[in-house]
């Protein structure tokens, strides 16, 4: 068992093996701790020109709760524009052949989203989150195309300002 304190909530993971782990979490400010079954992200497959088989509606169950998990743990308080933007880039990803080709492999991609880094995807996702990625998998796309974000505030890494900027949106500069 491998114990993490993050923000002050105690998340307990447990390895059930290869095809997926139990992950116990607590919503922000709460006490109250919850089990979930989620997958184990999918590997990293080769692509040549993008996911030529990707449609919205092969969206899984888990990948959509995921999205929505990392929606909000990475733009809860954000505009809601910025919200579906952020939906939007996970779904550029999946599209993209540089990325893995479903959403739970793009969101578990090692150092690619801070709320997988410091613990914040497994806070229970608002309403907001959910209809936010509901508009991406409509087509609604902020971001203009997008593949990249990061908050110019927090970010830590150089080589993201070398990406070229389409467009700001709340705290969020999105770029390809």
């Amino acid at each position: 068992m491998r114990t993490i304190w993050i923000a002050g909530v105690l998340l307990v993971l447990v390895a059930t093996g290869f095809a997926g782990y139990t992950v116990f979490s607590a919503e922000e400010g709460s006490t109250t701790v919850s089990g979930a079954e989620i997958s184990a992200p999918a590997e990293k497959k080769q692509k040549t020109k993008g996911n030529q088989n990707f449609h919205p509606s092969r969206i899984s169950a888990n990948d959509l709760k995921l999205m929505a998990n990392a929606v909000y743990g990475e733009a809860r308080g954000e505009p809601y524009e910025g919200q579906v933007a952020i939906a939007a880039v996970i779904l550029n990803r999946v599209k993209s052949p540089s990325f893995p080709d479903t959403p739970s492999g793009v969101i578990f991609e090692p150092r690619a989203f801070t709320a997988v880094a410091d613990g914040q995807i497994w806070l229970e996702p608002n309403e907001s989150a959910r209809k936010a990625v509901q508009n991406a998998l409509n087509g609604m796309d902020p971001s203009g195309g997008c593949t990249y974000y990061f908050n110019p505030a927090t970010a830590t890494s150089q080589w993201i300002w070398t990406r070229p900027q389409v467009k700001k949106i709340g705290k969020h500069i999105f770029c390809r």
